[in-house]
């Protein structure tokens, strides 16, 4: 992934936060490595029975859409 990737990516995930804090939730960029992003879901996010939903149908979605096709999202527990 190149640096203007990497700064997208960063700045895609500051723009979701906004909408998982209404939620009682939050998202961290814990690492990039290659297209492999990992986050950390905090709040009600992270014991949330569809955090997958968000992780894969929200965040990795979106990422994809602005980013990159081949960006993988997952979560640190």
């Amino acid at each position: 992934m190149t640096q203007d990737q990497e700064t997208l990516v960063k700045e895609v995930l500051e723009s979701l936060r906004p909408n998982l804090q209404a939620d009682g939730g939050d998202v961290e960029l814990v690492s990039i490595a290659e297209n492999l992003v990992t986050v950390r879901l905090l709040g009600h996010c992270a014991g949330c029975p569809y955090h997958q939903q968000t992780l894969k149908g929200g965040i990795e979605r979106i990422l994809k859409e602005q980013v990159c096709q081949d960006i993988t999202v997952e979560n640190a527990y």
